[in-house]
Parts: C-alpha cells; sequence; structure tokens
C-alpha cells in the first residue's frame, strides 16, 4: 500500500505547485511595479470603483476597505466591493486597475452575466466536494474491500467537482478584465499608456486562476491514474 505515497504522479502535483508559484510572483512583481505608477487623474482606486458603479447604474454596492494585499473581491451577497490596503486609497494605475476588475463582478451580478451564475450555485458543492474528496480517497486506498473501488471513484468525482469551479471561474475573471479595460477607455479615467499599464497587471492576475486550474486538473488526472491502477490490482 505504501508505494502510493512514493508514487511518480506526485510529480503532477509538483508541476501544479511551480506553475501556481510562478503565476504568483508574476502578478505580485506586476502589481508592485505598477504600484509606484500614479495615475495623471490622481484618482484613488475606491474614487473609481464608486464612479464606475454610478456609470453602470448600480447604487445598492458599498465600497468598503479590507486588509491584506490583493486580497481585493466583491461579495454578492452583501453587496460589497472590498478594495484592499494596496488599493483603496491608491491612486496608481494598478489600483485603479484592480478596482475596475471587482467592479466588473459587480456589473456582472447587476446584468445576470450566466457564468457568473453557474460559479455561485457550484460553490457550495465545490466546498463539499474538496472537503470530502480526499478522506475518501485514502479511506479506499487503505482499505482492502470492494467497498475501496467505490470509495476512491466516489472521491474522484467529489474532486471534479472543485475542478469544475475553477474552469467555470475563467471566463468570469476574463470577463470581468474585459470589462474593467473597456469602461477605463470610454470614461477617460487613464491615458491610453496608462491602460497598457493595466493591461499587464489583470493579465498578470489572470495568470493565476489559469495556473490554479492547471494544478487542480494535474491533481484530477493523477487522482484517475491511481484509481485506475487500484482497479487493476
Amino acid at each position: 500500500m505504501f508505494y502510493y505515497y512514493f508514487d511518480r504522479t506526485y510529480i503532477l502535483v509538483l508541476i501544479g505547485v511551480v506553475i501556481c508559484l510562478a503565476a504568483s510572483g508574476r502578478v505580485k512583481s506586476v502589481f508592485a511595479r505598477y504600484s509606484q505608477v500614479r495615475s495623471h487623474s490622481g484618482m484613488t482606486g475606491r474614487e473609481a470603483a464608486e464612479k464606475i458603479l454610478r456609470r453602470n447604474g448600480i447604487y445598492d454596492v458599498r465600497v468598503v476597505h479590507i486588509a491584506g494585499n490583493l486580497t481585493d473581491h466583491y461579495d454578492p451577497r452583501q453587496k460589497t466591493l472590498g478594495l484592499s490596503d494596496t488599493v483603496y486609497n491608491s491612486s496608481s494605475v494598478a489600483a485603479i486597475g484592480v478596482a475596475a476588475h471587482e467592479c466588473g463582478h459587480a456589473v456582472q451580478h447587476s446584468t445576470g452575466y450566466a457564468p457568473l451564475r453557474i460559479r455561485g450555485a457550484l460553490v457550495p458543492v465545490a466546498n463539499f466536494g474538496s472537503t470530502l474528496a480526499w478522506p475518501l480517497i485514502l479511506i479506499g486506498l487503505l482499505m482492502n474491500s470492494q467497498m475501496s473501488g467505490l470509495l476512491i471513484e466516489l472521491g474522484i468525482l467529489l474532486f471534479s467537482a472543485a475542478v469544475l469551479f475553477q474552469i467555470v471561474t475563467l471566463p468570469v475573471e476574463f470577463n470581468a478584465s474585459g470589462r474593467a479595460v473597456k469602461v477605463l477607455e470610454s470614461s477617460g479615467m487613464l491615458y491610453q499608456d496608462e491602460i497598457g499599464a493595466v493591461k499587464k497587471v489583470l493579465g498578470a492576475a489572470a495568470l493565476t486562476y489559469v495556473a490554479s486550474a492547471a494544478s487542480m486538473i494535474l491533481q484530477l488526472l493523477r487522482l484517475m491514474i491511481i484509481g485506475g491502477r487500484r482497479r487493476n490490482d
């Protein structure tokens, strides 16, 4: 049994880790660079977010200050748009780009953007699947009975729900970034050269979601290989 712990399929997990670390390092580097570039307008992330929300006819979403670095997010349940320490009061092009991206999610919610609704519906399923998948798989690997294969397959199925959530997240994030760039261009809040900087920041951020999805897919592939091997034992 213990050969599973030294299985060569661990290389798939390591590849996923490397991809995620590289993407995380990239976004931090790009954000740090353009956080030093002050926008010509002098507008802060909070001001930009409020202006974009009003421009889209959204008046029931509050822009709030939250702790952390790059912890920015939109909460559809509370209808709050949280901007982190490095975005809320910053007038950098990076801060305005991130604020506009989060506004993109608020606009998605307001307009009933289908992928966002699908992702929201998948949240409880993905959370349930990611919580129970590994315990079921580990129990299945340690058992010597007909139930072991069933437990492993059930665990893989539950893990697949978490992978699906990551995949559905991609169009949601790309669309939010596209909306951000479009509104910043059409509103004149940023100059054209500043738009280029925003595209770099949001592009680097998008890579973190791609890396996360790729990592989850690699883990799922590993589980499927292990499950198939167990069935053939």
